[in-house]
């Protein structure tokens, strides 16, 4: 297994002439995000269970950010860190203003979810606390303890024989004060609530009942505690939960084997210090000190609740089967090409094919790409990066099957990809045991490209390359509610420059003169800075000028001060940006040529789309570019990125139907404000609702019926 090759990489350089009253805070700016997320919850032209589905993405998001961010502010107090953020800020004061906006959205949470409770009961569906119940269903409860909860249940008590116990990471806990009778002590012991539980159990039907009910299994757990404890007197308990940090620094550059440095990692991350304390409201003061001490927190970490801590346990209710409560179903079409034709190289040498899933099929198109590369006599060599992959993925299957028949091939496994480092850890092992030449890429450089390339040797004898270049990971299961592009091509422009960023990936190669692709962090940022101060050039010259910019997240200040110098010129620049976004649009004088708008809706938008005007009114003229990177800092320089050019004039007019549906959309799409808020774009009285992601859903069965 090759190691991680080390990259000349400089530290961030910190442009001390830019105006933090330019700029937005970060942190602040994510989490108007999930405050997006949020309202999708509270919407209620979204479906009831979809609403409850967000609720989820939104506690799901926020315990990501706090792991992330809140860790990695804090560090920089500890170590004495004075650098202020872009938008003029301390650490302190970015953890205070993180504090005050997540205070705000959990009352909103709050609120939100217990209106949902509300006519999730209008719809016949309940929640109850195990002493809500009655007799009969406490029985039921009872025995179901017994027989499943109860064996795999571990109390942990403090005393001066045993400390404090480990609470992990996100783990959901119930916390108790005893009192022995026998020696009138008094201790504190704690039981986890394993994953392994569910954290609603469904209870039976009654006859000739509708009702569907829940029981939460906190409160029967809290209802069986003298099972776990008997003879001792339970005087209290408390439900909490433990957010731990993980920003944990692998120390790379000193690495001599990367696969047990992220290893130990990723132990250091279950170990890491609790960053976030959720407790319910009515605890005991003396209880929430004990634990603060215990945790070696301050009182800013303490979130105090009244409604459920673990909003996961609330996707029981979500993945009920009631379609009639949910989106209408899509099923990703495969276009009528690949339906019909089994040799898919064949298709691609007729000209180069744009995807756009989940509209089309991930599985019928990007897979199949792969497993025909794996089942194909005539290839010779896959190449591919693998970022995130899920369990049980056809990509690793079929690279080992194309190993295994004796093909080269060549995997680029991103071993820190956060929260997935154990499972890539695991992926590549299985990859190396079945002859796969297994690489870490560039040491300090995160390899983030999604980029397969397959050699081929062609009937005339000719050795031909094939590549596909997307924007999302390798990764059935969220190609299906990730919306995301993808090129397949055997274009010799892009291919032949494609091998070269293996090579560069794989081995030595200091190639810099890259003219087509964009590589980070080679060439990538300053094409970009090229294209923006051309547009600049162009409006001022007299010339038709645009940019049009689709991403994640938008925060490198030299771009975006570029962006500010193309506006004063006149240019229009339209900024789509779903998540964070460090720019300040339509200031007087410096940004008021400049929107920003996010798309928030059943579909996560994680497509990059790059488009500049390049003198003219005809999109056809523009440059069109597609890839794996956002306008963000760690991009462009901290991570192996691909972006490659659209040529075809189809492919073309594709991209641009795209970005015309969202730039008319009034049902997903928000308005970012001067001040960092968000304001959403509703249909003016009369006018037809246009939802991007209905609309392309639309166009594309239409597209298909048309061929």
């Amino acid at each position: 297994m090759r190691k991680r090759r080390s990259a000349s990489r400089q530290p961030k350089k910190i442009n001390f002439n830019v105006d933090p009253n330019h700029f937005l805070n970060r942190d602040t700016s994510w989490l108007q995000f999930n405050r997006r997320v949020l309202h999708e919850a509270s919407d209620k032209r979204n479906p009831l269970l979809e609403r409850l589905r967000f609720l989820i993405i939104f506690s799901s998001n926020l315990d990501e950010f706090v792991m992330k961010r809140v860790g990695y502010l804090k560090h920089q107090i500890i170590s004495g860190f004075t650098h202020r953020s872009v938008d003029g800020q301390t650490p302190q004061e970015q953890l205070e203003g993180i504090r005050k906006h997540i205070n705000i959205d959990l009352e909103l949470q709050r609120s939100i979810y217990l209106g949902l409770v509300n006519e999730l009961q209008r719809q016949d569906i309940f929640i109850y606390e195990f002493e809500e119940l009655g007799l009969e269903d406490q029985e039921y409860l009872n025995g179901y303890f017994k027989r499943k909860i109860f064996p795999v249940l571990t109390p942990l008590s403090v005393d001066p024989g045993h400390p404090f116990p480990f609470i992990s990471n996100l783990s959901y806990s119930l916390g108790m004060i005893l009192r022995n009778p026998v020696t009138d002590s008094i201790l504190f012991s704690r039981v986890k609530i394993p994953e392994v539980i569910p954290g609603l159990i469904l209870l039976p039907k009654q006859e000739g009942e509708k009702k569907i009910r829940f029981v939460t299994t906190m409160t029967l757990v809290r209802s069986n505690l003298h099972m776990l404890y008997p003879g001792m007197e339970i005087q209290q308990t408390v439900p909490f939960r433990v957010s731990r940090n993980a920003d944990v620094d692998h120390r790379e550059d000193e690495a001599q084997d990367l696969l047990v440095l992220v290893e130990e990692g990723i132990k250091e991350r279950r170990l890491a210090e609790c960053v976030r304390l959720e407790i319910h409201k009515e605890t005991d003061p003396n209880v929430t000190s004990f634990l603060k001490d215990s945790l070696e927190i301050v009182d800013e970490d303490i979130y105090e609740m009244d409604f459920p801590i673990d909003f996961m346990i609330l996707k029981s209710i979500v993945d009920l089967d009631l379609p009639e409560l949910k989106f209408k179903p899509w099923s990703p079409i495969i276009p009528k090409a690949f339906a019909e034709n089994s040799n898919i190289f064949s298709l691609i040498r007729q000209g180069d094919i744009l995807l756009h899933h989940p509209y089309e099929s991930f599985v019928g198109t990007v897979e199949k790409f792969l497993s025909s590369a794996a089942e194909d006599p005539h290839v010779l060599t896959i190449k591919m990066t693998l970022y995130r992959t899920g369990d049980n993925s056809p990509f690793i299957r079929n690279l080992i099957k194309a190993a295994e028949k004796g093909k080269q091939v060549v995997a680029l496994v991103e071993l820190k990809a956060r929260f997935d480092e154990q499972r890539n850890i695991v992926w590549a092992q299985k990859l190396e045991d079945a002859g796969v030449h297994v690489v870490y890429g560039i040491l300090g450089l995160k390899t983030h490209t999604k980029t397969t390339l397959v050699i081929r040797q062609e009937s005339d004898g000719e050795i031909m390359s094939y590549a596909h270049v997307g924007t999302g990971n390798y990764h059935s299961q969220t190609a299906s509610v990730y919306t995301d592009l993808g090129l397949l091509t055997c274009n010799p422009k892009i291919c032949s420059e494609v091998i070269e960023v293996f090579n560069y990936l794989t081995g030595s190669s200091l190639k810099t003169d890259y003219h087509n692709i964009l590589v980070a962090p080679i060439n990538m940022k300053s094409t970009f800075m090229n294209k923006i101060h051309q547009e600049t050039k162009n409006k001022r010259e007299g010339k038709p000028a645009r940019i049009i910019a689709k991403m994640n997240s938008m925060e490198d200040e030299v771009i975006t001060e570029a962006l500010y110098e193309a506006s004063v010129a006149g240019v229009e620049v339209i900024l789509i940006v779903r998540g964070f976004c460090c720019l300040k649009p339509g200031i007087k004088g410096l940004s008021e040529n400049i929107k920003v708008i996010s798309i928030v809706g059943r579909f996560l938008e994680h497509s990059r789309i790059f488009y500049f005007a390049n003198g003219s009114d005809n999109h056809h003229e523009g440059d069109f570019y597609i890839g794996s990177a956002d306008w963000m800092h760690r991009n462009l320089h901290n991570r192996v990125e691909l972006i490659v050019p659209i040529f075809e004039t189809k492919l073309k007019d594709k991209l641009w139907e795209f970005l015309d549906v969202v730039l008319l959309d009034n049902r997903l799409a928000w308005l970012l404000n001067e001040d960092g808020s968000y304001s959403q774009i509703i249909p003016k009285e009369g006018d037809e609702e246009r939802g991007t992601h209905t609309i392309l859903m639309n166009k594309t069965i239409q597209r298909e019926k048309a061929l």
